[in-house]
């Protein structure tokens, strides 16, 4: 590989401005998701176990998308932090697909992120696996943009649980 060759690939494996912007809209959205859930701690027995489960594995995607996007990339950690971002992911999105505000079968349209992340999450997880680092990073964009902070904003109106916990 000549020079210009580990030029790009170090460009690629650098953080980006993006990867800032979006690192910091994270620790916003899972701030104030922990400060909603502290808040709304009288409510907790009323909170069905499936929501819980729900919040633990966003939770748990939100909190390491800033150490992904901003560490060092391609070594054993980032691999093996990517692969529990990937199962937490595709679980928040499987388990969303039960989780229904008007009764069972009535589907919202931020249900269309879930079905979203099923499609995309195994994309950019090939992409990774195939060393398409730009692909790789392209669709690691788009998933935190609209099924990590997209659908992570939605969750504060609209008289949802957590901005009812926030907020109320």
């Amino acid at each position: 590989m000549g020079i210009d060759g580990l030029q790009d690939r170090a460009a690629l494996v650098r953080p980006a401005p993006i990867d800032r912007v979006l690192s910091a809209g994270a620790v916003i959205l899972f701030t104030a998701a922990v400060a909603a859930i502290l808040r709304g701690q009288a409510q907790w027995t009323a909170v069905p176990a499936l929501i819980w489960l729900h919040l633990a594995t966003i939770l748990l995607a939100t909190a390491l998308t800033p150490v992904m996007l901003l560490g060092r990339r391609g070594d054993r950690r980032h691999r093996t932090l990517g692969t529990v971002w990937v199962v937490a992911m595709l679980a928040t999105a499987a388990i969303s697909l039960f989780i229904h505000v008007s009764g069972p079968g009535r589907f919202s349209v931020i249900h269309l992120l879930s079905v979203y992340t099923l499609v995309q999450v195994p994309i950019l997880w090939r992409a990774a696996r195939q060393h398409n680092v730009a692909r790789h990073r392209r669709a690691v964009h788009g998933m935190v943009i609209g099924a990590l902070l997209v659908a992570g904003f939605f969750t504060f109106p609209f008289h949802r649980l957590l901005g009812s916990w926030l907020l109320g």
